[in-house]
């Protein structure tokens, strides 16, 4: 279907023609430093694209181009084949004068003048070529004859150096230089011992068999041009990335970003967004912040709640650096930060999850050309932008899906709360920090139980009637009423007004509040204080209910809950009425906010 498209808009786009020779342009989507390598790589794209042609280019590189358009039509073009990834992210329009002789299609010269000669031309140095040969104007239909004669039958590649030349110029070779070819060998799948830039057996044999897969003879020692063309293909995987060097004088910070899938979006201190400009879920954020060991370890908590960089994956704080690795299904996500006199900054690569060998290259190159520059990005940077409480900085904070209410049975952090609020969880927090599992569910009451992972000490816990309230009487629920976005939980006062439900349900109270979603799972309070039920959800029935009318479990089937759970209540009376202050307090002691997270 992809291709069926491509088609119909290149066959659009050359529709639109005719247009005047000088008035043309041209998609360049590749460049060859030889000929022989051009017409192989040029054989591929005609096989799917159309306007396929080939010129020479100034320098002895050899150049693919799609064309010719007009200029609006090459715009069109490349966006199109750019967004189906059927041309390289990096193509872009060029002008004729940038061309001199065609040499594909066969027979054609596009660029050529309206004249009978063709403009004067470097000759290709093919391998075995002489190199000084002189430049000569020919006729047109001649000029064209060469490139002919090479299409069809290309000259056999030559070596580049004899064995022992090899030699020589690999004994110029640093260290690194040597690491990095056994780096490259073994990306290739030819080398598996240590990198050590040690040339031995091993590394050798490597060699040889490298070579023998790629055409030449297997001496075991790589010439100056093999040597270019295994990085050519060790870097092929970055090809489309764009990658260049950017300097952010703002943010004092100079490395290699991959430009043809981020652009700079804006500043919010103390991060610097370069965001996605295509339809792949990159980005790049720079940190850049004055601060000291407490600031560096605040941001480090922060950046933990960001949504860029997901819960699962490894993380380290030290003492002057930090990093987060954080993994879904959809994105993988790397943060490195430090500080260093007074100053700190780092950066995030966010890549999709699918993608790993580039996401690993492309973080290397990040960090091999990672260097920081005078000055920080200021304090006030981005503060006319939008601000909410659930961003930090421009850049979304991690949210549950869902959040409810709960509250502590027993000195162990023991928690009651309702199935909503655990239903279809990946996993479950108390107050947010602390991680629980869940005990027990129970559809039928719609009663869960939790218990923390780890220690916790509650301040306070339910104290459940162990007698029939009274009808009518004040009732108070605690609860987190807007999910979490309050700090602590509110009470909401009402009435008992049944002590069954509206089909005569015994283990129901019907009381006269009004509640939010957030508020089930909290405790219900009789005016002394002790726990009469847990409020339960509005009811999905097709009937709806007056905004007043809330239901909550009584304290009986709580108590069945938690002993099923083999957790023991605790039952008793209030000794008397609670002042307002008294109740609350007591409900902030005791109240937990459940959250459901992905």
């Amino acid at each position: 279907m992809t291709r069926i498209f491509l088609s119909l808009v290149l066959a659009m786009t050359v529709l639109v023609r005719p247009l005047a020779a000088q008035d043309s342009v041209w998609v360049q989507i590749e460049a060859q430093p030889t000929l022989n390598e051009a017409q192989q790589a040029i054989r591929g794209y005609a096989q799917r694209l159309q306007d396929v042609n080939g010129f020479a280019l100034d320098g002895g590189w050899y150049a693919i181009a799609l064309g010719p358009y007009s200029r609006e039509d090459a715009g069109q073009v490349l966006r199109v084949l750019r967004n189906e990834g059927a041309i390289p992210r990096d193509s872009y329009i060029a002008f004729p004068s940038a061309y001199r002789q065609q040499f594909y299609p066969v027979g054609a010269n596009l660029s050529a003048p309206s004249t009978t000669t063709a403009p004067e031309v470097e000759t290709a140095t093919l391998p075995g070529a002489d190199s000084t040969a002189e430049a000569t104007e020919t006729p047109a239909s001649e000029a064209s004859q060469p490139a002919e004669t090479a299409a069809a039958e290309p000259e056999p590649v030559v070596p580049d150096e004899t064995p022992a030349e090899a030699r020589r110029s690999e004994g110029l070779l640093t260290r690194e230089e040597r690491m990095e070819l056994q780096v490259m060998l073994q990306w290739a799948g030819f080398y598996e011992a240590g990198i050590d830039g040690a040339f031995g057996r091993g590394t050798r044999s490597s060699m040889a068999e490298w070579q023998r897969a790629n055409g030449f003879e297997a001496t075991g020692v790589l010439t100056t041009r093999q040597r270019a063309a295994l990085r050519r293909q060790y870097n092929a995987v970055l090809d489309g990335l764009g990658l260049q060097m950017v300097r952010d004088e703002k943010a004092g910070i100079e490395m290699q970003m991959p430009t043809g899938l981020v652009a700079l979006e804006g500043y919010e201190a103390p991060f610097a967004h370069y965001d996605a400009t295509g339809d792949l879920p990159a980005r790049v954020i720079l940190v850049s912040q004055q601060g000291d060991r407490n600031t560096l370890r605040g941001l480090y908590e922060i950046m933990q709640t960001l949504e860029i960089l997901p819960e699962q994956g490894e993380r380290e704080r030290r003492e002057t650096s930090f990093f987060i690795e954080g993994r879904n299904d959809r994105i993988v996500s790397r943060a490195e930060v430090s500080l260093d006199g007074g100053v700190i900054k780092g950066f995030v690569l966010v890549w999709p999850a699918n993608d790993a060998e580039r996401r690993t290259r492309l973080l290397n190159e990040m960090r091999s050309s990672y260097r920081t520059l005078p000055g920080v990005l200021p304090a006030s940077a981005g503060m006319d932008e939008d601000q909410r409480i659930d961003l930090v900085s421009g850049l979304q904070v991690r949210q549950p899906m869902r959040s409810r209410s709960g509250f502590y049975v027993d000195s162990r952090g023991t928690v009651v709360t309702v199935t909503e609020a655990v239903k279809g969880c990946g996993r479950v927090t108390i107050d947010r920090e602390i991680e629980a599992r869940v005990v027990s569910t129970d559809a039928a009451t719609g009663l869960a139980v939790l218990r923390p992972t780890g220690t916790v000490a509650p301040i306070a816990q339910a104290t459940f009637t162990g007698g029939v309230p009274r009808l009518k009487s004040e009732v108070a629920v605690a609860g987190y009423s807007y999910e979490g976005a309050l700090s602590a939980p509110t009470l909401t006062f009402g009435e008992l007004a049944d002590l069954r439900g509206l089909n005569g349900e015994e283990n129901l109270r019907r009381l006269a509040l009004s509640a939010q979603a957030g508020d089930a799972g909290g405790p219900v309070f009789d005016t002394g204080g002790a726990v009469l039920g847990v409020l339960l959800p509005q009811s999905e029935s097709a009937k709806r209910l007056p905004e007043e009318v809330s239901f909550a479990a009584d304290a009986g089937t709580v108590r069945q809950a938690l002993s099923a759970a083999g957790v023991e209540a605790t039952t008793g009376e209030g000794s008397g009425a609670l002042d307002p202050e008294d109740l609350t307090r007591l409900a902030e002691s005791m109240t937990v906010l459940v959250s459901c997270w992905e």
